[in-house]
């Protein structure tokens, strides 16, 4: 079942710290944008964070699935969720962006029809305090991907 939260401080922050590592960038996230939960008897299984960007596209911010859920089938169950929203709402195009080293986020947004058209050059250089290191290789490069529906 999935569900919109309204209110910032019920976001599953463990959860989306999965996701993203900075908690700063998270509530920067859910003020701008909406977080929806995946709920399977009443526990927290996945959530996402989708923005606006305009009348035609929006930006999925952040997802994640509890890791000892991944692998199951949730992350495809949140992007047809996702997509059905997107397009019931009247968006053409979605954005969504991982880390260079994210090998398994690059595959799975691939699987689900997204393109890549996009590098944003040092995004994690300048956005993280930390080095953020995935699969033996450093995170510095943001790529963007783009699926229309």
């Amino acid at each position: 079942m999935f569900e919109k939260l309204d209110v910032i401080d019920s976001a599953p922050f463990d959860l989306l710290l999965l996701a993203n590592p900075s908690k700063e960038l998270l509530l920067k996230h859910l003020e701008s944008g909406e977080c929806f939960v995946y709920k399977n008897n009443f526990e927290v299984l996945g959530c996402y964070i989708l923005k606006e960007i305009n009348k035609n596209r929006v930006e999925l911010l952040d997802i994640a699935v509890r890791e000892n859920k991944q692998g199951l089938g949730i992350g495809k169950k949140m992007l047809s969720h996702l997509f059905n929203y997107v397009k019931k709402s009247g968006y053409t195009e979605i954005i969504v962006g991982t880390g260079n080293s994210s090998i398994g986020q690059i595959a799975f947004y691939q699987k689900a029809g997204f393109r890549m058209f996009e590098i944003d050059f040092n995004f994690f250089e300048r956005n993280y305090s930390k080095d953020i290191y995935e699969n033996g290789i450093l995170c510095r490069d943001m790529i963007r991907f783009l699926k229309r529906v």
